[in-house]
C-alpha cells in the first residue's frame, strides 16, 4: 500500500495537523519499556550524517552521579526491561562499565550503540570480550557493505576497521546462528533519501558480508536521517534541505504511528534531562508536562500515559515504511 501524502507544503507542515487529518489524535506514552540514555557526544569519530553533532572534540558526558541514579530508577521500574545505551561512542565514558553492570543484574536487556570502529581505541581492547560476556546487543551501524559510502560518512579507513569489528565480534558468537550474542547492522542513507525496503536490504548484506567478509549478523536495521544537527548542515549546504523536508511531509505514513519508538520509550540526556527520544533530546526538547530530570522521578512508570511533543522533525520517522532505533516500523 501506498503511503498517504500530506499535501501540506513544508513551510507550515505542522505533525499533529498530519496525526489529525488521520484522525490520529494527540500522540501519548503508553509506558516506558526502553530508556534509551546518552551517555554523552564524545566519539572517535565525526560522522557527516550525526544528528548528535558528535566528535573527537566534544566533551560533554554523562557522570557518575547521573549513572547511578538511573540504574535506581531502573531498579524501581518493572516495566522498563531495556537500557539502550547511546551517545558520542558510549563505550568511551568512563561509566559504561557501570551501566551494563548494573543493568545486566537487574535483569534488563542491555543495547550498546556502537560505531564497530571503537572497538580498536586504547585502552578498550577488552571491550569486545566484555560486552559478549555480559551478553549485551551490538546496534553496530555500518552504512554499507563496501568502503566508498562507509567512508564519505565516516572518514578515510572506517570500513577497513568496522569489517575488523564485526569478525571479532563474529569470532565471540555474535551473530552466529543459535548464539545468544545478538549483532544488529544498521543502514542509514548517504543523502536526502529514504531507505529502500529493509528484508530486501538485509537479504543483499548478508549475501555481500558473508561473500566478501565471511561476516554474519543477526539482523539489519534501516533508519532515515533526520533533518537536524550535522546532517541539516549538510543538506543547508547542499541547498537540498528544503527538498528533503517536503519528501517527509509528503511521505508521511499514518500506519507507522501506533509502532512509534517514542510510545514506550524516553530518552535521558548526559546531564539527566528527560525528552521523548533522542532527537528531542538534541533540540533541547522537555517533555511536554510533568517532570524534567530523573531527579525529578521516582520511577520511570510515572511516565506512563503521558502526552507526547510533536515537532516537524518527527515527520521523519512516519515517513515510508517509518523509521525507530528499531528500524522500519511497517
Amino acid at each position: 500500500m501506498t503511503p498517504a501524502r500530506t499535501n501540506l507544503p513544508v513551510a507550515r507542515a505542522e505533525f499533529s495537523d498530519a496525526l489529525a487529518a488521520h484522525g490520529l489524535g494527540v500522540l501519548a506514552r503508553e509506558r516506558v519499556r526502553t530508556v534509551q540514555l546518552n551517555v554523552g557526544k564524545r566519539c572517535n569519530l565525526a560522522c557527516l550524517h550525526c544528528h548528535v553533532d558528535a566528535g573527537p572534540s566534544r566533551v560533554e558526558e554523562l557522570g557518575a552521579a547521573t549513572a547511578e541514579r538511573v540504574l535506581e530508577l531502573l531498579a524501581a521500574s518493572p516495566s522498563a526491561d531495556t537500557l539502550d545505551l547511546t551517545g558520542g561512542a558510549p563505550e568511551v565514558n568512563p561509566n559504561f562499565h557501570r551501566l551494563v553492570e548494573g543493568a545486566r543484574r537487574l535483569g534488563r536487556r542491555v543495547i550498546d550503540r556502537c560505531n564497530l570502529t571503537v572497538l580498536f581505541e586504547p585502552g578498550l581492547e577488552g571491550l569486545p570480550a566484555f560486552l559478549a560476556a555480559h551478553e549485551v546487543e551490538v546496534v553496530a551501524s555500518l552504512p554499507c557493505y563496501g568502503p566508498e559510502n562507509v567512508e564519505r560518512q565516516r572518514g578515510k579507513g572506517a570500513f577497513g576497521a568496522s569489517v575488523r569489528a564485526l569478525q571479532r565480534l563474529n569470532d565471540l558468537g555474535y551473530g552466529q546462528t543459535g548464539s545468544p550474542l545478538v549483532l544488529r547492522l544498521v543502514y542509514n542513507p548517504l543523502g536526502s533519501s529514504l531507505p529502500p525496503p529493509q528484508q530486501a536490504l538485509e537479504a543483499e548484506y548478508r549475501a555481500e558480508l558473508r561473500r566478501r567478509y565471511a561476516i554474519e549478523f543477526t539482523s539489519l536495521s534501516t533508519i532515515t536521517n533526520l533533518p537536524i544537527g550535522r546532517f541539516a548542515h549538510a543538506l543547508e549546504r547542499d541547498g537540498t534541505l528544503p527538498a528533503y523536508e517536503q519528501l517527509l511531509v509528503e511521505r508521511f505514513n499514518p500506519r507507522t504511528v501506533p509502532a512509534l519508538m517514542c510510545r514506550s520509550m524516553i530518552s535521558v540526556g548526559w546531564t539527566g534531562a528527560l525528552h521523548d527520544c533522542d532527537f528531542h533530546q538534541v533540540l533541547e526538547l522537555p517533555l511536554a508536562e510533568g517532570p524534567r530530570s530523573i531527579w525529578e522521578l521516582r520511577s520511570f512508570e510515572e511516565l506512563a500515559r503521558t502526552p507526547i511533543r510533536a515537532a516537524g522533525h518527527c515527520f521523519g520517522c512516519t515517513a515510508g515504511a517509518g523509521s525507530s532505533c528499531g528500524g522500519a516500523l511497517t
